[in-house]
């Protein structure tokens, strides 16, 4: 490991031997109460270089960069820039040494234009300017910088990728040189990712450095120069990308190899069925709280032993479907069917009893109790059930056996369980839930997300779960934004935008052109 460290500290090859780093860390520490985040981590980051920097959920990725950025100070070592020692007592510090960092979740101000929270970042501009001279202003850079924008939009009114577009912009308003981008692909349709890779490129041909977080493989190897692999806040190697594989860049990341499938046959024979359909939406129009149309004229069936894809980015009517499918919201318009039968009102704990599961996508939110223990979470769907519920008793002997068993079935390894459900890793507390909604499924199993916040030992665990309820013929329905995860397990595939049901495909018809452009809007015979 030391030779391949030691070779990994020279420049990308596009870049001429001895070009001095903009950026060196030198044995950085970050301690927490009880919790090593970076011990000992050095790596350098060159100007017209994109650097990825990868690992699990925990590995330290995160914190290591807002060490670099100031919002954290280091408890160790030493941060260098442009040759020079310094150190970032706060952000601004770190701005104006020319670092900028683009979080995961916009910082923007939703009611303002694009002109306008381009104007919060120029803090050497007059604060009173004409909307005029802010929105030329903004445009001039949008110019600059190849990201195109429109100055007078309001940003509430903009995709996840054109938020992100005046996010990337006020951080290079403010003279980045050192740009870093915090799971920058997470929310955004292929067009939009494309898009923002030529962006990117284009700020590194022009000297730029930038870091990108990120736990998508295939775009850390099409995108990244070189790759740094955090582990239990260690640093483990840094690579030339041309010097990897995927799979190399697993086994480095978790210690142990680990490989996602790329399809999941069946293992037993679909089931014959008889034509029914155990839930299904005719022409459903749902509203929120402010009155604002989410689902939109939706009509979709599911079928028995078939995993339905949903695609789409994130925020285009998938909760209000998710909770639609589950009881959890009545339709505005339309009509739900469950096992054949209108069931129009919200009753959650009808459709439980009638065999829908649930895994929602905040699971700390709305599928567990993180103060109580895991077997209270485990029978949070068995109080009206024997033998751990009735309708006047609780066992908490069956329920620690039922939660025991649970966790066999899930694989995960439990000190006990009466220990609190907040103290187990995301991972594990994903497999308990969707273990949990199996069993509730008998015939549908809605899964919102089920691999977001999961390391890639996690997700390959709940995706052989997710085939497992399929072969045993249940209709699962899987929401995700990794469209290799809706490649991999679906038979058809949905595509919702706007809240509107842009076309539905079988898997062996669908390319990732075809869907990513009807995730941009965009229709079946347009996206031909």
């Amino acid at each position: 490991m030391a030779d391949v460290t030691h070779a990994s500290n020279a420049p990308p090859a596009h870049l001429a031997a001895g070009t001095p780093p903009i950026l060196e860390l030198v044995n950085i520490a970050k301690y927490f109460p009880g919790v090593i985040a970076n011990e000992n981590v050095s790596l350098n980051v060159f100007p017209g270089e994109i650097h990825a920097l990868l690992g699990e959920n925990g590995a330290g990725k995160s914190t290591l960069m807002n060490v670099v950025t100031g919002l954290y100070q280091p408890d160790a070592g030493e941060i260098i820039i442009d040759g020079y020692g310094t150190t970032f007592p706060a952000p601004d510090a770190a701005i104006a040494a020319g670092i900028g960092m683009v979080h995961q979740h916009f910082r923007l101000v939703p009611r303002f234009t694009v002109a306008e929270n381009l104007h919060l970042g120029w803090s050497e501009t007059p604060r009173r300017l004409a909307g005029k001279d802010i929105e030329e202003r903004a445009s001039a850079l949008s110019k600059k910088f190849g990201l195109p924008i429109t100055p007078s939009a309001v940003v509430s009114s903009l995709s996840a990728g054109e938020q992100q577009r005046v996010e990337i912009l006020r951080v290079l308003s403010r003279g980045a040189r050192l740009l870093i981008l915090d799971e920058p692909t997470a929310v955004l349709s292929p067009v939009e990712v494309g898009e923002l890779f030529s962006a990117l490129r284009r700020f590194r041909s022009e000297g730029g450095a930038v870091v990108i977080i990120s736990h998508k493989l295939d775009e850390i190897m099409a995108l990244a120069d070189r790759v740094s692999v955090l582990r239990q806040g260690r640093l483990v190697g840094t690579h030339q990308t041309s010097d990897v594989t995927p799979d190399s860049l697993v086994t480095e990341m978790i210690g142990r190899p680990v490989t996602l499938a790329t399809s999941y046959p069946r293992q037993s024979p679909a089931p014959a069925g008889d034509g029914s359909e155990p839930l299904s939406l005719k022409q459903v129009t749902v509203r929120d709280a402010a009155g604002v149309v989410r689902l939109d004229d939706v009509s979709l069936s599911l079928r028995p032993g078939e995993v339905l894809g949903i695609a789409g980015v994130t925020g285009n009517g998938q909760p209000e479907l998710a909770e639609v499918l589950t009881g959890l919201k009545a339709p505005e318009g339309g009509t739900v069917y469950l096992n054949g039968k209108a069931a129009n009102r919200a009753d959650p704990a009808m459709f439980a009893h009638a065999g829908v599961g649930h895994v929602p996508e905040d699971r700390l939110k709305r599928a567990l109790m993180p103060g109580l223990s895991v077997a209270e979470n485990m029978a949070l769907r068995e109080y009206d059930r024997p033998p751990i519920g009735g309708r006047f008793s609780f066992s908490m002997a069956q329920a620690r056996k039922f939660a025991q068993l649970l966790a066999d079935r899930a694989g995960v390894k439990l000190p006990g369980t009466q220990v609190q459900i907040r103290g187990l890793s995301g991972g594990n507390q994903q497999r308990l839930v969707l273990e949990r909604e199996i069993r509730i499924a008998s015939h549908v199993l809605v899964a919102s997300y089920p691999s977001r916040g999961l390391d890639i030992g996690a997700i390959s665990a709940m995706r052989d779960m997710l085939a497992r309820a399929r072969d045993a013929g249940v209709a699962v329905v899987l929401m995700s934004e990794d469209l290799d995860e809706i490649f991999a397990l679906s038979d058809r595939i949905a595509v919702l935008y706007a809240g509107r049901l842009m076309g539905v495909m079988a898997r062996a018809d669908a390319d990732r052109e075809s869907i990513g452009a009807l995730m941009s809007g965009r229709n079946l015979s347009e996206a031909a």
